[in-house]
């Protein structure tokens, strides 16, 4: 179901398409996330006994899939599930679920899966992160190592651009760890800074209720209008925690070097001095100092479209191809 998107746009046009029972289920498309306590049983139902090879692309369940011991099966790992981890009680509250019944039996779902998602890491023969951070996050909660290879960015279409113009530009959907409200807010307080924001989402009128007149709006844009917009920004800012966080690295394609929050992806792909900067807490005024320091620093565009490359469409297959037939090698 989750993928729907995805195959629409003909990334797997010519694959044979094998879905769950929870497809069939009622209001499935629109109501997934409230089959969560069938995700564990749904992903144990595909039959994989007649491939040598299993790549895994997972984020939440998809790594859980049975196999025996004759195959070998790779994880390319977004982070564990974050919601059931680290993040459950940042989730509970955001979701009213911390109090009453309610909360209770979603407590009771995330401790279940929780277990489930410790051991059915077993079932995999080797972990690829995206990023280091989640490689730390992998280490913790399921005791086992990842070898960090970072997802493509298409730098191919977010070209550089030298000439650069006054403001500053943040894009993102709008949900309440992506912060776009801190930025917003921040320069609110600096009237004489110029911010364009583009997204839409949940949190698209608090966010609005904080857009001084020096704040733009655009709602959703295209991605070509995107580029436009990445490409004549003086800088890109970022105040999500990200597992890794592609648009930092569109931004820096573009020649637009990044004002990022010091913790998760941002920290792999930001070269502090040369690419961008950091600023260390999420509150407004860390995020204003940030800004003060960025004006005092200067960027060289190509040094921000070379870091870029290194995350590439093209490196990412190479290296993923190359790790994925050194192991079946190894396999014998």
């Amino acid at each position: 179901v989750q993928n729907e998107a995805i195959v629409k746009q003909g990334y797997f046009k010519n694959a044979e398409i094998h879905t769950s029972f929870i497809q069939r289920l009622p209001r499935a498309k629109s109501k997934y996330r409230s089959y969560l306590p069938l995700f564990p049983l749904a992903i144990e139902q595909f039959d994989l006994s007649s491939y040598d090879l299993i790549l895994s692309s997972s984020h939440c369940v998809a790594k859980g899939v049975i196999t025996s011991p004759d195959q070998l099966h790779i994880c390319y790992c977004y982070t564990p599930v974050r919601y059931a981890w680290d993040l459950m009680h940042t989730y509970l509250k955001e979701s009213n679920l911390d109090k009453g019944v309610k909360g209770m039996l979603a407590r009771l779902i995330l401790h279940y899966i929780r277990g489930w998602d410790a051991n059915s890491s077993a079932r995999v023969d080797h972990f690829i992160a995206i990023s280091s951070c989640v490689a730390r996050r992998i280490q913790k909660y399921y005791g086992r190592k990842a070898e960090v290879i970072f997802p493509p960015v298409n730098t191919a279409f977010y070209e550089l651009e030298t000439k650069k113009d006054s403001y500053y530009i943040t894009a993102s959907r709008f949900v309440p760890y992506k912060r776009i409200d801190l930025i917003v807010e921040a320069f609110t307080q600096m009237p004489h800074q110029r911010l364009i924001v583009i997204g839409d989402g949940p949190d698209w009128e608090k966010v609005k209720a904080k857009a001084g007149n020096n704040v733009e709006l655009l709602g959703y844009q295209p991605d070509s209008s995107l580029r436009s917009y990445l490409q004549k920004a003086k800088g890109f800012v970022f105040a999500a925690q990200e597992d890794f966080g592609i648009l930092p690295v569109e931004a820096m394609a573009c020649g637009t070097p990044v004002l990022a929050y010091s913790k998760g992806g941002a920290q792999d792909t930001v070269i502090p001095g040369k690419t961008g900067l950091f600023f260390q807490e999420q509150t407004v005024a860390a995020f204003i100092n940030g800004i003060n320091a960025f004006e005092r620093t200067e960027f060289d565009p190509h040094a921000c479209r070379q870091q870029a490359e290194n995350f590439s469409e093209e490196v990412f297959k190479s290296r993923f191809q190359k790790f994925v037939s050194e192991k079946y090698t190894e396999r014998g």
